[in-house]
């Protein structure tokens, strides 16, 4: 029994290896080798071929891919400066327009118009001034010198006031006078009470008792005039006195180094800081003309260049906040692109003035063009760095137009 077996299993051995030898052999293909940092897996077993989503210069050793936009070649975001209400919109979307056209204007010309005229006037008002200063100055300097001529008369007299408070008030002739006086004054008052005395126990209606009582007071009168005009006249000037003779006297001597100081300005022509001071006031005047002219410029928001107005953001009777925008124009005749998702990893290879080939896919057309300017700073898309890179079309191909979807090849 047991050779039987092992027989048995040496035929079925033999039955199953004559029936795998006639099965066809299988050829297995090979995994494709993905190359890192050309944005393109190339397969080691089949050559890649051209199509319109793959431009022959992407199949080149080193090709760089990126995708993009079209965009305006110039586009301006026109926005108010200080805001208003709309008073009127003049263009709509679509319309060509012309460089310097007015699109839409703000309410406040009356107001913004009265500050020009107000802004005008001062600068009429500054630059006669400064002309009738400079021919006013050869009057100045005159004025000036008989400023000066009459200071110092001043101190001249001030100085004497000051030095006759040196010495007693009055003079030797005066107070001779003065003592002479007192004299007088003395005998008269003597001779009046005496004859007082002679009618002096007579009755208070009596005439002769009545004037010699009036000539005794006016002797007394005089004699005490006397007196006290003497003792002023014998004696020292008081501290007040002293002190206001003395502050004369400075004042007089600044009032003369002002004076002369002023002289000295004008010799060589007008005040310099006076000129300075109307000059400046011309050059403010021109200043808030200019300003209030272009408050008044401002009201109306007009076309940059020539375009085509690709949107409008207001209407005739709204509030336009400062800042706004309110208007876009765009030169739709110069269209371009610009790229998006240009990677850090490529951007070393792409240079200003690179051949490049542009895939339309809406118009399904390529188009040559060249790298006109290449991002210094890079974008985050998606976590990604990408730079951002403008090619000039070599032509812009019937129906292209703002916004359509690309592919760009940069050719090695």
């Amino acid at each position: 029994i047991k050779m039987k077996t092992k027989a048995l299993m040496v035929l079925l051995l033999a039955v199953f290896l004559s029936g795998c030898g006639s099965l066809p052999k299988a050829t297995p293909t090979p995994l494709p080798t993905v190359v890192l940092g050309d944005n393109a897996a190339t397969s080691s077993s089949a050559p890649a071929t051209a199509s319109l989503d793959e431009s022959p210069a992407v199949l080149a050793e080193g090709g760089v891919r990126a995708a993009g936009f079209v965009v305006p070649a110039q586009e301006a975001q026109i926005t108010t400066i200080a805001g208003g209400k709309v008073q009127a919109v003049y263009a709509a979307v679509g319309d060509p327009v012309r460089e310097g056209q007015a699109l839409v204007k703000l309410a406040g010309e009356e107001k913004l118009a009265a500050a020009v005229e107000a802004a005008s006037m001062e600068l009429l008002a500054a630059e006669q001034a400064l002309r009738i200063f400079n021919d006013n100055a050869g009057q100045a300097r005159t004025t000036a010198q008989l400023r000066l001529a009459n200071a110092q008369q001043a101190l001249d007299e001030a100085e004497k006031r000051r030095a006759w408070k040196e010495y007693r008030n009055g003079s030797q002739s005066t107070i001779d006078a003065a003592q002479a006086d007192v004299i007088l004054a003395k005998n008269t008052l003597e001779d009046a009470e005496e004859a007082y005395s002679a009618v002096a126990d007579s009755a208070e209606d009596n005439l002769n008792r009545a004037a010699a009582l009036s000539a005794l007071a006016n002797a007394r009168k005089a004699y005490d005039r006397a007196v006290a005009n003497l003792n002023y006249l014998l004696a020292m000037p008081s501290t007040i006195a002293v002190n206001q003779a003395e502050a004369e006297l400075q004042a007089a001597q600044a009032e003369v180094e002002s004076a002369q100081a002023e002289v000295d300005r004008l010799k060589e022509g007008a005040d310099p800081d006076a000129l300075a001071l109307a000059e400046a006031r011309v050059s403010n005047a021109r200043a808030q003309l200019k300003a209030s002219q272009a408050a008044l410029d401002e009201l109306e928001l007009k076309a940059p260049f020539d375009g085509t107005v690709s949107r409008i953001t207001v209407q005739a009777g709204e509030w336009a906040a400062a800042g706004q925008v309110v208007v876009i124009v765009a030169d739709l005749e110069r269209l371009q692109v610009e790229t998006t998702d240009l990677s850090e990893r490529d951007v070393a290879r792409v240079r200003v003035d690179q051949l490049v080939t542009v895939t339309l896919k809406a118009l399904g057309q390529n188009v040559s063009g060249r790298v006109v300017e290449v991002a210094p700073l890079a974008d985050i898309l998606g976590g990604d760095v990408v730079y951002q890179t403008v090619i000039e079309l070599d032509n812009q191909p019937e129906g292209l137009r703002a916004g359509m979807s690309v592919e760009v090849y940069y050719g090695e």
